[in-house]
């Protein structure tokens, strides 16, 4: 086992506990530990959920363990009876596995406080959703004079060697395929218009990033100028000074649900339920909303301001209405093979 900073501060404070309370077993004494995503979601979940998840608990302890979804899923699978994680946060194609793979534990609605403040479509049994990703155009203005309105005008040839997009294995990748295959007649079940579509953008293209983080940094580089993109990582990167402007398309912005989810076998099962609520809380989710974290909430109570009301919705009635939910349940059916397909096809 590799320790980290991280295992060696949950090893501590679980020895403490088990020091302080002997009949603690070790599973029982660790702290909560909380799977969040890497860079901008750990910064604003340490800076913004944790401490008002302590301060509504008698400043329970707890650890945040960034990494990727299909990390997590790992981790969790090889140690089900006894999970090193206690609360999972996924995309909506992960979670599906996660949920398909019975690792996650039905979010216990009839005790939240919240829950049924959320908008519908945040309404997970599984784990209710606390947050959205979107996904749009964005664009070096610097560069490009006329902003982009079209999904389409990524193919325009002025944009020759310097569209940027992510591969398949980030969902912003595999959502945006779906979405321009619908653009030539295809659906979730059906990218082969989006794999050709694909192939007629190569001459345009600089670089296919790993994810969405990296994807944001080329335009920092300045080896971009135009890419379809996650709404928050640009955002970060305009209050960095960096030229860069998010725009939906007239297709509709792509709307992503983070879902967070009780893992099964918690032994912090009711610390886990309270980290949730604090995360669905008008509070949590209106400073998060607020710079530098931009990010889009889902409770009906919080009023939408800032940049997420001039560039997104004014309010959740219309993030509903001009948003693009997709159909994760048919899209995972396929993703792995269009994986490897893009992997073979896709090249620069």
């Amino acid at each position: 086992m590799i320790l980290n900073r991280r295992s060696l501060l949950t090893t501590a404070l679980t020895l403490g506990a088990m020091k302080a309370f002997p009949g603690l077993s070790y599973a029982q004494a660790r702290p909560l530990v909380f799977a969040t995503f890497t860079g901008s979601w750990e910064e604003a979940h340490k800076a913004v959920l944790v401490p008002a998840f302590r301060k509504a608990n008698a400043d329970a302890p707890i650890v945040l363990d960034p990494m990727l979804s299909v990390d997590q899923i790992a981790k969790v699978n090889a140690a089900k009876a006894n999970p090193p994680i206690d609360v999972m946060l996924h995309d909506p194609g992960p979670a599906l596995v996660a949920v398909g793979q019975d690792l996650v534990e039905p979010y216990p609605v009839e005790k939240s406080t919240y829950y049924k403040d959320l908008i519908a479509e945040a309404q997970e049994p599984m784990g209710p959703a606390p947050f959205f990703q979107v996904v749009g155009l964005t664009y070096n203005p610097e560069a490009v004079k006329t902003p982009p309105t079209s999904w389409a005008d990524l193919w325009k040839p002025e944009f020759k060697g310097r569209v940027g997009i992510t591969n398949l294995n980030s969902t912003l990748g595999t959502g945006w395929l779906v979405e321009i295959a619908k653009m030539r007649g295809g659906s979730e079940t059906n990218v082969d218009p989006g794999f050709k579509a694909l192939e007629e953008l190569k001459p345009n293209l600089a670089a296919v990033a790993a994810n969405p983080g990296a994807l944001a940094t080329l335009f920092q580089q300045g080896q971009i100028d135009i890419s379809p993109g996650n709404f928050n990582a640009i955002q970060i990167l305009k209050a960095r000074g960096v030229p860069v402007e998010f725009v939906a398309p007239k297709e509709g912005a792509i709307a992503f649900k983070t879902t967070i989810h009780i893992v099964k076998n918690s032994p912090n099962r009711e610390l886990a339920f309270k980290l949730i609520e604090a995360a669905l809380t008008p509070e949590v989710q209106t400073t998060l909303m607020n710079p530098p974290y931009l990010i889009v909430p889902t409770n009906s109570k919080v009023t939408m301001g800032g940049e997420i009301a001039r560039v997104l919705a004014k309010d959740t009635t219309e993030l509903k209405k001009k948003f693009v939910f997709q159909d994760w349940k048919k899209i995972n059916e396929q993703r792995s093979t269009w994986i490897e397909r893009f992997n073979r096809e896709i090249k620069i």
